[in-house]
């Protein structure tokens, strides 16, 4: 089931429409998802120590995943892993003008965070979470989301 299309200018927040049945990925979608939403409603000051945040969450979460991609052969690790080092230069770049005071660049790149996680959650992440799964319990998860309309 596909991730809903968040909304711009609604903070980003938990919920069963991101599980991917894989206990480790979806504890550190969560710390994402809370930490983007903790962004979006932050005040100009606190910004920069979020941002700083985000951006050790975000190194801890990639190279997990990319660990896990390497060291299992997942056949399609390379656009992931491409995918999740452009997001890591574009938080690294706002770092540094953030540092100098640029607010709103700030505020963009937190609403595309919001925007681009739904998506690459259920696309990429999600193909990463089954083969995880089916190496350590020899099939798919079964995922049960509450308030989440079938198609």
């Amino acid at each position: 089931m596909a991730a809903e299309f968040h909304p711009p200018g609604l903070p980003l927040q938990w919920g069963d429409q991101f599980l991917l049945g894989y206990e480790p990925i979806d504890e550190v979608h969560e710390e994402f998802v809370d930490l983007v939403g903790q962004m979006q409603r932050a005040d100009a000051a606190s910004l920069p120590t979020l941002l700083d945040r985000f951006a050790e969450h975000l190194l801890g979460h990639f190279q997990m995943e990319n660990r896990w991609m390497e060291e299992t052969a997942f056949p399609p690790r390379q656009c992931h892993m491409d995918e999740h080092a452009a997001v890591m230069e574009s938080v690294v770049a706002v770092q540094g003008l953030l540092a100098q005071g640029d607010i709103d660049t700030c505020r963009e790149l937190v609403d595309q965070l919001a925007q681009w996680f739904p998506k690459h959650a259920d696309q990429l992440d999600s193909a990463l979470a089954h083969w995880m799964f089916k190496r350590r319990m020899g099939g798919k998860p079964v995922v049960l989301r509450r308030g989440v309309a079938l198609r």
